[in-house]
């Protein structure tokens, strides 16, 4: 029912920027808290930020916290990541989801099919 596609990887240097974005149809996207996760080759899934449904509350992972930033902008049905101050360590598949209805609260119900960010030293 909801789609959800990431856009905005590539291959970046440290200390480098990317701008990801997850464009949703299929739903009611101003009423989902959404999130982004990454994974890493070998790695298991990994957290990386939320928003709630307003935009108003925001929540990351300690190793992205201040560098950062998930934002929302809901009448074009899609949420960002910037990505600052990049480090080897965050290369990954990253993928946006939806925490909708259909599983209950605190559930990620629907998922991107994720876009490849790497980073170079």
């Amino acid at each position: 029912q909801v789609q959800l596609v990431e856009s905005g990887g590539g291959l970046v240097q440290a200390g480098g920027s990317l701008r990801l974005s997850c464009a949703a149809s299929g739903g009611t996207f101003s009423r989902y808290v959404m999130g982004w996760f990454r994974q890493a080759p070998g790695k298991e899934r990994e957290f990386v930020a939320r928003i709630s449904a307003s935009g108003t509350y925001t929540y990351y992972t300690d190793s992205v916290k201040g560098r950062f930033t998930i934002s929302r902008d809901n009448a074009k049905n899609t949420v960002y990541l910037q990505m600052n101050s990049l480090k080897p360590a965050d290369t990954a598949a990253y993928y946006c989801a939806a925490d909708t209805p259909k599983l209950g609260f605190g559930n990620y119900d629907y998922w991107g099919q994720g876009t490849q960010v790497t980073v170079s030293s």
